[in-house]
């Protein structure tokens, strides 16, 4: 039984289901084999994931495949309704509401985890930190699982190192089809799209604070920088640092940076980024926004304590008046600003490291009952056949070597 907001709103939440499946080639040729070979027939799949209409997609494929799917968010703010109503429509177990304080988000989470899954696909850990702890009554069954944010790999490598992972995961994160177009360009435009969709605001012309020179950053930096905007990026890594200096941004500290910037973008999967010292010398009107998955990025208790008044500005935005009469913005209330306030990465992102989830599920129903309790990458043929499905879907081609060429690159002899 299906645990949404409104059944009412299903119709127009099928229709953007079937408008992205026009844009994800690479999936839809997936879901086309597993409808004839079948390869879940008789499993349960729970999946906690932003709930739009490109993770529905991924139910339905996974459903065709013989799954019975149970579906359920990862972030109080980004389910959309509608779309929840559209996948439990087309029969897919669906429990996601917008807008659930802790309590009811954590019963949608054991709702989902509550058929006893075989496997599961995570986002940022929530349902690993349910079956690691307070329900492992729940993972009697589970054969293993895929992960798909840098956020929810740091901690299953942490579970792993401690000796305490119940069962083996993917790291979907870190597949170069991920990592490259997902975190990169898909974060780098949705993160975009969501900004200027919830300030209506210029960005040409102003400081761009990006924190963190991951992928996700260099995605971000590099359409800030395409829109007219001076880009300074903050970093722990030197290397990283050294890189975005060489992509032509500014590199310093978030203490130096802080003054400066007119828009942030915390992007590094860590907490306390940005906090009190900086709320301090940060120029009147300046926006805050994460594009990590959880909102302790921006510490926004630190700001709340700081304001004299907190007020709503615009949807998705509140103002923090603070008592010199500065006033800082904060969208999203911190949390993942591209799904919380906006539509999340573009479908032919999405169809890559969807592929690859349906992929390494399909690979764990093959060898996870052989596999150790250890975070496992992703083979290099799962990255390769999706590549050459995303390259078919889209009209590409590529060349091949030649018997001579092979034997040349493996060869000493010039």
């Amino acid at each position: 039984m299906s645990i949404v907001k409104d059944m009412s709103m299903a119709e127009y939440g099928r229709m953007k289901i079937e408008w992205v499946q026009d844009f994800m080639p690479a999936l839809s040729a997936i879901k086309a084999r597993f409808e004839k070979e079948q390869p879940f027939k008789g499993l349960k799949v729970t999946l906690s994931i932003h709930m739009e209409a490109k993770t529905a997609y991924l139910a339905l494929c996974l459903a065709a495949g013989g799954a019975e799917v149970h579906a359920t968010g990862c972030n109080p703010l980004s389910t959309q309704d509608d779309v929840a109503a559209g996948l439990a429509s087309l029969g897919v177990n669906t429990y996601a509401k917008y807008g659930v304080d802790a309590a009811e988000y954590r019963q949608l989470l054991e709702a989902a985890l509550s058929c006893h899954p075989d496997l599961i696909i995570d986002d940022g850990g929530d349902l690993m930190e349910l079956l690691s702890n307070k329900r492992r009554d729940l993972a009697d069954n589970i054969i293993g699982g895929a992960e798909e944010t840098t956020t929810g790999i740091h901690r299953l490598v942490a579970r792993e190192k401690a000796g305490v992972l119940p069962f083996p995961m993917m790291n979907v994160n870190d597949a170069k089809c991920k990592r490259y177009y997902d975190n990169k360009y898909g974060t780098g435009q949705s993160v975009w799209d969501s900004i200027m969709h919830t300030t209506n605001l210029l960005v040409a012309g102003r400081t761009v604070v990006v924190a963190g020179y991951g992928y996700c950053g260099r995605g971000v930096a590099m359409r800030a920088k395409g829109m007219g905007a001076n880009v300074i990026v903050t970093e722990i890594d030197p290397i990283k640092a050294l890189e975005a200096s060489m992509d032509g941004c500014r590199v310093m500290t978030m203490d130096k940076a802080a003054p400066q910037g007119d828009i942030f973008v915390t992007t590094t999967g860590c907490r306390d980024v940005i906090t009190r010292r900086h709320f301090e010398v940060m120029k009147d009107n300046a926006f805050l926004s994460n594009a990590g998955h959880f909102n302790v990025e921006v510490n926004a208790e630190e700001l709340e304590a700081m304001a004299v008044k907190v007020f709503k500005r615009r949807n998705d935005i509140v103002g923090y008046e603070l008592s010199d009469g500065r006033t800082l913005n904060l969208l999203a209330e911190g949390r993942l600003v591209n799904l919380a306030s906006g539509n999340g990465h573009p479908a032919e992102i999405m169809d890559t490291s969807f592929a690859i989830q349906a992929l390494s599920l399909e690979y764990l129903v093959k060898h996870g009952k052989g596999l150790e309790k250890k975070v496992y990458e992703v083979p290099r043929e799962i990255d390769e056949a999706v590549s050459r499905l995303k390259l078919d879907g889209c009209g590409m081609e590529v060349d091949v070597l030649t018997p001579e060429q092979e034997a040349y690159l493996n060869s000493w002899e010039v």
